[in-house]
């Protein structure tokens, strides 16, 4: 297939095709990922700073006396908690009085008065932030770093359920930032090795896919080369045996009929060529139609055996049968088309026998099975030639097969009817010894027997 540049253009468009699909839907597949992912992280650091936000204005709620005024217990609620205007840094409780996520590091306090005014920071606050107040519940800003932070802004009252003024806590997305940045680099470097990946594989399964195709186009192209090549020889010599009568000046009765006779019997070759092609054919579209009925096995090969008796002798080869079961056997199917088969089997053994040797038919029963062997003592079939023996216009000893006449669809014409019957055909065979090729059929008593009559 390498050597066929049809072939090959159409592997590379199939894996190029291949690869843009799979790369398009790792590409979608990959943001909807990135897109889970920062909503996930998201809605977590969203909860987590409301649960920060909720709990902090518990406490603070409890300990407001006075609108705009902080309460000493403020400050050993809130780490690092810093007056504006004061420089000094009040005393703190221990760890385990401050809310857990004030004390990361990465959160931060803003409270202003009920008119905006800016009165205290905690926690890790960024000096670059703008200390202008803004009423918004969520919102996410930038300092003048370009930093971002998301904070959260409630309204606190004191114990009488006077308006006190406003908090916010916020935190940095310094490490929310750096994560996502992670997942898009990991993203970015995934997606290429994956597509270098995927194109690679679509080469290998599209040469995968293409071998099948391939094969069909090359039993095609041989097809229809041999078919070509079989037709061409009776009509060549059809046509040189016309000419070589034309050019005769007189032709007397007994040369024209000579002529008469060379020019039907290779019509009639071509004629059962084309038959046969066409049958084939047949074959390989739709199954073989035909009203089901019993065909006797015993029978079918008693009358052969008779009608080959005497092409036998013509070659000295001694036909003989061996009916191994005292019962009839038979098999459901198309009598004309199983008399055909087996026909072909005992004819190519005897073409193939030498003369003085023998060809045996044996009919015999095996586990629910009808088995026929038609075993010869020819020339024999080398291993190598027995896997193609089946394949049409396959001749072993092509020159053997003009002095007989064969144009190599016997046997495959054999093994479909076979096949369509719901049978087997095989092939043992030694060079120099002989062959015995096999038919297997279901009994008609057998159960399943309703399969091989659907399969015919």
């Amino acid at each position: 297939m390498n050597q066929n540049q049809l072939f090959n253009r159409t592997r590379w468009k199939l894996a190029i095709s291949y690869a843009a699909v799979m790369g398009l839907i790792l590409s979608l597949l990959g943001f909807g990922v990135y897109r889970a992912i920062a909503h996930a992280y998201w809605v977590a650091l969203d909860r987590e700073l409301e649960s920060v936000a909720g709990t902090l204005h518990d406490s603070l709620d409890l300990e407001l006396q006075q609108p705009g005024r902080l309460e000493p217990i403020v400050n050993e609620l809130l780490p690092n908690l810093r007056l504006i205007g004061v420089n000094s840094i009040k005393k703190q409780l221990p760890r385990h009085h401050i809310v857990s996520g004030i004390n990361q590091g990465y959160y931060y306090i803003r409270l202003f008065d009920y008119s905006g005014k800016l009165i205290a920071t905690a926690g890790a606050y960024p000096a670059e932030l703008s200390p202008v107040f803004n009423s918004k519940h969520c919102q996410t800003i930038t300092d003048t770093k370009g930093n971002v932070y998301h904070q959260i802004s409630v309204e606190l009252h004191t114990k009488s359920q006077q308006n006190w003024g406003y908090f916010q806590v916020g935190r940095s997305l310094q490490d929310f930032n750096d994560y996502l940045r992670t997942v898009k680099w990991v993203l970015k470097l995934g997606l290429p090795t994956a597509l270098i990946c995927v194109g690679f594989s679509s080469w290998l399964m599209a040469g995968l896919a293409m071998k099948p195709i391939y094969a069909s186009y090359r039993r095609i192209q041989q097809f229809t080369a041999d078919a070509a090549h079989e037709l061409r020889t009776p009509l060549a010599a059809s046509q040189a045996t016309v000419e070589s009568a034309l050019l005769t000046p007189q032709l007397d009765e007994k040369e024209a009929r000579e002529t008469l006779r060379t020019i039907d019997r290779q019509n009639r070759r071509l004629t059962q060529l084309v038959a046969d092609l066409l049958l084939l054919a047949r074959m390989d579209n739709q199954p073989i139609a035909y009203r089901p009925q019993l065909c006797c096995l015993n029978d079918l090969i008693s009358d052969l055996l008779e009608e080959l008796a005497a092409m036998a002798i013509a070659r000295e080869v001694a036909l003989t049968s061996e009916l191994r079961v005292h019962q009839p056997l038979s098999v459901i199917g198309d009598s004309n088309q199983l008399y055909r088969l087996v026909s072909n089997l005992i004819v190519n053994a005897i073409q193939y026998t030498s003369p003085g040797g023998k060809v045996n038919v044996i009919l015999e029963k095996s586990d629910h099975l009808v088995v026929i062997h038609v075993q010869d003592t020819g020339c024999g079939i080398a291993a190598e030639d027995q896997r193609q023996i089946f394949d049409r216009f396959y001749r072993v000893n092509s020159s053997r097969d003009r002095v007989t006449g064969g144009s190599g669809l016997g046997l495959a014409i054999a093994q479909a009817i076979a096949l369509a019957h719901g049978g087997s055909l095989t092939v043992q065979s030694k060079l120099g010894t002989g062959s015995i090729f096999t038919l297997r059929f279901r009994e008609r008593n057998v159960p399943l027997v309703n399969d091989a009559i659907k399969i015919c």
